[in-house]
């Protein structure tokens, strides 16, 4: 079918051709007395497709000549052309969207006519860098319009990976409620309980602590909560008394980011999980819904600040451990407050 590329859109002058070139695939916009108008994206793909001819004043525009164009009219071009090229080619009916999003994808086999949107997609390269923050506000939008959203994610050879991203309302059973106050001494950057007796009414509490033959040992993160809650003294090797202050300073002194996990810790305990360390997957946290000795844990959480940006290639690291070990990976976006983003790894 013939187009003519008039600055940042091809028209197809001929109603006839129009019609059926937007009845096969919801291609481009209808036009008022006849005609279609295609997007620079629609047309490129269209051309490369071998569905569409493109003349420019009457002279033949080539693919890569139309790419070349469309390159200098649209920012980032070639990245949101790869991502709506592979939707495309999998058999969904795709439109290119204004604002916060790139585009929009239909449920596979609907039409504009016949259904709504299902996502909303931003496209981007593996290089590129976002702050979690964006993530959370995102979310939120696309919740609001009844819809999922979806980043397709370009790497440096041209290959797609989707993430799906949700909100976090992540939930548990087991409020941690301190009724009596116990006694730790710390030794170095850990608390230790000393007696089983004492251990075990903390270990009641909401499974805190690791076991270590009849005694208990707290990380500092745990024991600054625990102290919150009226659950804790703490004593140092000479018998004095700890207040929470001083162990909050003494973990930000030693331990990298402590501010940032203590917040995300106390919010995530807050909400009736049971919180452990997650480093031998890589994140901060893993979290259960109930008693871990009942079940694994359903949770990776990673505490991210929510105006630092973040890399792809770090989320990428991030949700695909989780996914080997059948978990799934939030991250938990702290400004003035906490917003929880689940990322999955999505196949269209």
């Amino acid at each position: 079918m013939p187009g003519e590329l008039r600055e940042d859109a091809v028209i197809i002058s001929d109603q006839k051709e129009g019609c059926q070139i937007y009845n096969k695939g919801n291609y481009g916009y209808p036009m008022s007395g006849g005609g279609l108008e295609l997007d620079l994206i629609e047309a490129t793909f269209l051309l490369e497709s071998g569905r569409l001819g493109v003349t420019s004043d009457g002279a033949e525009v080539t693919f890569p000549q139309l790419f070349d164009y469309s390159s200098g009219m649209y920012d980032e071009f070639d990245i949101k052309y790869m991502v709506y090229r592979d939707i495309r080619q999998r058999g969904f009916v795709v439109k290119m969207e204004t604002g916060s999003f790139d585009m929009s994808v239909f449920p596979r086999g609907k039409t504009m006519s016949n259904s709504r949107p299902a996502y909303l997609v931003r496209a981007v390269s593996e290089r590129s860098t976002m702050h979690p923050s964006n993530f959370g506000e995102e979310v939120a939008e696309t919740s609001k319009k009844d819809k999922k959203l979806l980043y397709g994610v370009v790497d440096e050879e041209g290959d797609l990976t989707y993430y799906i991203m949700s909100p976090g309302d992540v939930r548990g059973s087991v409020p941690a409620k301190a009724d009596v106050c116990v006694e730790g001494k710390m030794i170095r950057d850990r608390v230790f309980v000393f007696g089983k007796d004492d251990a075990d009414r903390l270990k009641g509490f909401g499974f805190f602590g690791k076991d270590i033959q009849n005694m208990l040992q707290l990380s500092l993160i745990e024991s600054c909560y625990l102290m919150r809650i009226g659950g804790l003294a703490v004593r140092d090797t000479d018998g004095d008394p700890i207040p929470l202050e001083y162990l909050i300073e003494h973990g930000r002194r030693n331990q990298d980011e402590f501010d940032l996990r203590l917040r995300a810790y106390e919010d995530l305990r807050s909400r009736g999980l049971i919180v452990k360390t997650g480093f031998k997957y890589g994140s901060h946290f893993r979290m259960y819904e109930k008693s871990p000795d009942e079940l694994h844990a359903r949770y990776l959480a990673h505490a991210v600040p929510g105006n630092s940006p973040m890399t792809w290639p770090e989320i990428s690291r991030a949700v695909r451990i989780a996914g080997g070990v059948k978990k799934e990976m939030i991250f938990c976006c702290v400004t003035d407050k906490i917003e929880y983003v689940v990322f999955k790894w999505f196949r269209l």
